[in-house]
């Protein structure tokens, strides 16, 4: 009995010290949008002859708030893509290939879930080590360190001091890579196979996606701003949501697509109106409602700079959905549906990266402003240089991407109405300088355009030389619906 007495308190004794061990656990910053904080296990086992355990560390203060704000946020972008993007592509291709389009978006917005939580996420927002400036390293790979028990894994806002769960973080940021792979089959529209279609989605988006997100919004956070961050975020781009990182990197892979895909047959000569613009105008309803997740919840926390996104991502939209109309209604006679909805994106692509950086007339102009130049890339530059960029992913995404990066730099200064830009070693607002910025913004411009374009067209050319990028001239004149799927849309 007494040898049962001895070995059962040995075994309370390992257990209690095993507790400890696993609580025992320190924050390491390691950025994103923000700072990721992962739990670390204790390095050295306490003796069990030690008469008292240390004390556990404190766990990291999760605001419930802010928490809460992010999850809401994550679903508005969910819907962002499915339904939103799948209608409002799906409304602008032909009947017969309708179908195809929504099967694209949906199953790409699974396809990249799932890569995400494999190792995307891990080569986006942890330190790469020698190789940090262009990518991320493996650290969180296979979701290594976010285990349920892993409570004390957090990410940093922007705010010093304030954290959400790291988990929440993730699955926010992977919301983003989805739909940004998913803009790109707006160049691919109504000719691309669909197993090439998820060959390209895998590579582009390890070798583009990811790089450039880590290039971009990589940094040390608050508690760390002094730590090593992503090549482009140390130059000093501004990008609050997405500007370079979604819409250009996406609208110039859309191009390339394009060009290598060739035009569709009968384009330019048989019409190819959008079959259903009721379909369009609710995708691209849904679009704005969730956009206020994308830039309002892409501060990470329910503070103002989400407020002044929110408030920017209705001003700039509106502005640019009216211009677009009027323009349209002074040189063609008459204001389409086709091209409020039209305005309404490219305000929406615009803003993006402006959303937390600038006024509210700061939106305004911007908004303004894109959808005069997206009018004339759609309607002008494209049947110049003669690319069939079926749903306009490069007239819109790309360019109003430039645009909105453009306009960052300018209206972000505080003289113009903006915030300027925080400097945390300082803790105040820096000093701006217009020249400085602007030369950062197109640092951030010119390396997503070359980085995405040359990626994109060796991963198109590949594929195309390989099995094959595009469907049989008998199966794209059929529909993609009922080749590629066995399916219709509508049966009538």
């Amino acid at each position: 009995m007494k040898k049962w007495l001895i070995a059962l308190s040995m075994l309370f004794t390992l257990g209690a010290n095993g507790v400890v061990l696993a609580d025992d656990t320190t924050p390491a910053t390691a950025p994103p949008a923000a700072v990721s904080t992962a739990a670390a296990p204790a390095a050295t086992a306490a003796p069990t002859t030690q008469a008292a355990a240390a004390p556990a560390a404190a766990p990291t203060p999760i605001d419930k708030g802010d928490t809460t704000w992010m999850l809401i946020s994550t679903a508005l972008v969910i819907m962002m893509t499915i339904p939103g993007l799948a209608l409002f592509y799906g409304g602008l291709v032909r009947t017969k290939n309708m179908l195809s389009m929504m099967t694209q978006v949906f199953v790409i917005f699974c396809l990249i879930s799932v890569l995400w939580m494999v190792y995307g996420y891990s080569f986006a927002f942890t330190d790469g080590g020698s190789l940090n400036n262009w990518i991320g390293g493996a650290s969180r790979v296979f979701m290594h360190g976010l285990n349920p028990q892993d409570v004390l894994a957090a990410t940093e806002t922007y705010t010093k001091g304030v954290y959400i769960p790291e988990i929440v973080f993730m699955v926010f940021q992977m919301t983003f890579a989805a739909i940004t792979v998913a803009l790109v089959v707006g160049g691919l529209a109504e000719r691309v196979k669909f197993s090439a279609l998820l060959v390209f989605s895998v590579l582009w988006f390890t070798f583009a996606y990811l790089p450039i997100s880590h290039m971009v919004w990589f940094w040390g956070g608050p508690s760390s701003y002094q730590a090593p961050s992503g090549f482009l975020f140390g130059k000093g781009a501004l990008d609050f949501a997405g500007g370079s990182v979604v819409h250009i990197n996406s609208g110039i892979a859309a191009l390339m697509g394009a060009i290598v895909l060739g035009k569709r047959i009968g384009y330019g000569k048989e019409p190819m109106a959008p079959h259903s613009m009721v379909m369009t105008m609710i995708g691209a309803s849904l679009l704005w409602v969730g956009w206020f997740g994308f830039n309002a919840g892409s501060n990470l926390e329910a503070a103002y700079p989400a407020v002044l996104a929110m408030g920017n991502t209705i001003i700039a939209t509106a502005a640019a959905a009216l211009t677009w109309m009027f323009i349209e209604w002074l040189l063609r006679g008459k204001p389409t549906l086709l091209g409020v909805v039209s305005g309404a994106v490219a305000g929406l692509v615009a803003v993006t990266p402006a959303s937390g950086f600038v006024g509210l007339m700061g939106a305004l102009v911007l908004g303004m402003v894109v959808a005069t130049v997206c009018y004339w890339s759609v309607n002008s530059l494209k049947k110049m240089l003669g690319y069939d960029d079926a749903l306009d992913a490069f007239g819109v995404h790309a360019v109003g991407g430039i645009v909105g990066s453009i306009g960052t730099g300018i209206l972000v200064n505080p003289a113009l109405g903006g915030t300027g830009v925080f400097d945390y070693g300082a803790n105040k607002v820096a000093a701006y300088v217009l020249h400085d910025q602007l030369i950062s913004q197109f640092w951030d411009i010119g390396v997503t355009i070359v980085w995405s374009g040359v990626v994109s067209f060796v991963l198109f050319k590949l594929i195309d030389m390989t099995m094959g990028l595009r469907v049989s001239a008998d199966d794209e004149r059929e529909g993609l619906d009922i080749t590629s799927h066995g399916e219709r849309a509508y049966d009538m």
